[in-house]
């Protein structure tokens, strides 16, 4: 008898409603999908930037959020340098010539200072090695470590960019 009292008491319960769990998944994907379109509509302020004028298509596809004006911007030549360096008992050079890319309103100032300029990089390309200028990855590393010593001379807010035109060693 009491196991006819069992299963009296489970066959009379119901199954518990699964329809909570149902609207709470459609609740989930409705607040993904809202957060996705808010992040990749640029809504939020850490998603996409506008995708308007300011960023311009790159050539693989992708886009580009850093926008340069170049209006605000001239380039400062500094003289082109010639380093030796002693190899084997035979000598090689070095013509370095670049320029440096630096707001208009401090054009003057970082040309009133050029002296200093060519001294901190004919004093750096002249302690290097020629083994240091031979390798495939010299130029860039080159180019940022010249970068900071203008920018340790002259501010780092009135150089932007050290551009080198001419790098030849022979």
């Amino acid at each position: 008898m009491a196991m006819t009292e069992e299963t009296g008491n489970s066959a009379g319960r119901a199954a518990p409603s699964r329809l909570p769990l149902v609207i709470g998944l459609i609740l989930a994907l409705a607040g993904g999908g809202a957060g996705f379109y808010a992040v990749w509509a640029g809504l939020l302020p850490f998603g996409r930037a506008d995708r308007g004028a300011e960023g311009a298509d790159t050539p693989n596809g992708a886009r580009s959020e850093h926008v340069v004006d170049f209006s605000n911007l001239v380039y400062v030549p500094i003289e082109p340098l010639i380093v030796s360096f002693a190899d084997n008992g035979q000598n090689r050079h070095l013509r370095f010539r670049a320029e440096l890319e630096v707001p208009k309103g401090e054009a003057a100032e970082v040309t009133r200072v050029m002296p200093r300029i060519v001294d901190v990089l004919n004093t750096y390309l002249r302690a290097l090695r020629l083994a240091d200028l031979e390798e495939s990855a010299a130029l860039p590393r080159l180019r940022a470590q010249m970068l900071r010593r203008v920018q340790a001379v002259v501010g780092a807010a009135r150089v932007n960019d050290l551009l080198v035109m001419e790098f030849v060693l022979n």
